[in-house]
């Protein structure tokens, strides 16, 4: 990994702003920022009942969907982190960029990103959720790319 690479690490609620010091051959990831939201169970969010729709034909209702908050903000805090990178890129504080995030939050901030960015900027992704790891142990796996 270059030196000057960023290294973002992101989950649902959490993220890692890192930069490599190092070079191809000793990675050296420093803290730039951090960030967590708290993001309680969608039990704990809201406890309304679904909402109701009539059919238009016929007396009869039928339930809506109830709402996901926990869900909506995880992405929520994807589109920010996507939003963070796209400030950073254009501020030039970046070159290269490689992201780390679960499956389904590394999809939420993609789709939030420009295709320049991902074209031009992004070298690796990696689909694993590793916001809870140390900096040495991000060290030794981003090694092997």
């Amino acid at each position: 990994m270059k030196n000057g690479t960023w290294v973002v690490v992101a989950d649902g609620r959490k993220v890692l702003y890192l930069h490599n010091h190092g070079d191809n051959d000793f990675i050296d990831l420093r803290v730039l920022d951090h960030r967590e939201q708290v993001n309680p169970p969608t039990r704990d969010q809201g406890t309304d009942q679904p909402g109701r729709a009539y059919d238009g034909t016929g007396p009869g209702r039928s339930a809506m969907e109830a709402a996901d908050w926990h869900q909506i903000a995880e992405d929520r805090f994807a589109r920010q982190v996507a939003a963070d990178i796209e400030a950073a890129r254009a501020a030039g504080r970046f070159r290269h960029l490689v992201l780390v995030a679960p499956p389904k939050a590394l999809a939420e901030i993609r789709a939030h990103l420009r295709k320049e960015t991902i074209r031009d900027h992004v070298v690796a992704e990696i689909n694993k959720d590793l916001t809870n790891h140390p900096l040495d142990k991000l060290e030794k796996l981003l090694a092997r790319l």
